[in-house]
């Protein structure tokens, strides 16, 4: 098992690991700036692999947020970690998750963000979005670089197997149905759709997925395909 690096936009890293038996890879994001920030952390048996190919890039102890779509083990296992070996960092998430998991959870008091609130890292702006039960969790979110136009989309469009290449303009679309279809791992209800629409009208220019390549080609096109195929599944349940 390793991690590898590979930097998919203007300082933004991409670290991938496939676990041995594992059926999907497993992505963490630097944010490379004045003040950088992790998305996603991994579990806490990846933090060493994970940290390590961090530290190539920027000191570890220069960190200084951390996030994750929701409070899940591959999302945010290792988040203690992290703190632990980034003093000045800061957990970021909405409302909901930091009331609910993170004020208990996390070592050191996390900061909350309201729906549209920018984090201006010097250099590079992140927007974090609620998406509440999209694609699952209560408290989910997305963060959207703002400079590189980057949607860090989580577990959407979630692909099966070993690593593939790290960025693609292939469709997405069918293996993140056959993933789905494998999982059920979507909170699928009214507002499903709705949210992966508002997340089209972004016009992103790449798709940074948890468990699959980054997406280079027509992502809003590829956002209003997942939603239209949601809507067709909830009118057959």
């Amino acid at each position: 098992m390793h991690t590898t690096t590979d930097e998919v936009a203007d300082g933004i890293f991409r670290f991938s690991t496939f676990p041995d038996g594992a059926p999907l890879v497993f992505n963490q994001y630097l944010i490379r700036a004045e003040q950088p920030m992790l998305w996603h952390t991994g579990m806490r048996g990846l933090f060493p692999l994970v940290s390590e190919a961090v530290g190539k890039i920027i000191p570890i102890d220069t960190l200084r947020y951390i996030s994750f779509a929701h409070f899940e083990a591959d999302e945010s296992g290792s988040m203690n970690a992290w703190l632990a070996a980034a003093p000045k960092a800061e957990v970021v998430h909405g409302a909901t998750g930091i009331l609910v998991s993170l004020n208990d959870q996390a070592d050191r008091p996390p900061r909350m963000l309201a729906d549209g609130e920018v984090l201006d890292l010097g250099g590079k702006r992140v927007r974090w979005i609620d998406t509440p039960h999209v694609p699952h969790a209560w408290e989910s979110g997305l963060i959207y670089e703002e400079t590189t136009g980057t949607l860090f989309c989580g577990d959407l469009f979630t692909r099966m197997g070993p690593p593939t290449p790290a960025t693609t303009d292939e469709d997405i679309l069918e293996p993140a149905i056959e993933a789905e279809l494998a999982f059920m791992g979507t909170s699928l209800g009214p507002h499903t759709a709705p949210t992966v629409r508002k997340l089209a009208d972004l016009n992103p220019q790449r798709l940074a997925l948890m468990h699959g390549p980054v997406y280079t080609g027509d992502s809003s096109k590829a956002l209003l395909g997942l939603a239209d195929w949601y809507d067709g599944q909830l009118a057959t349940r």
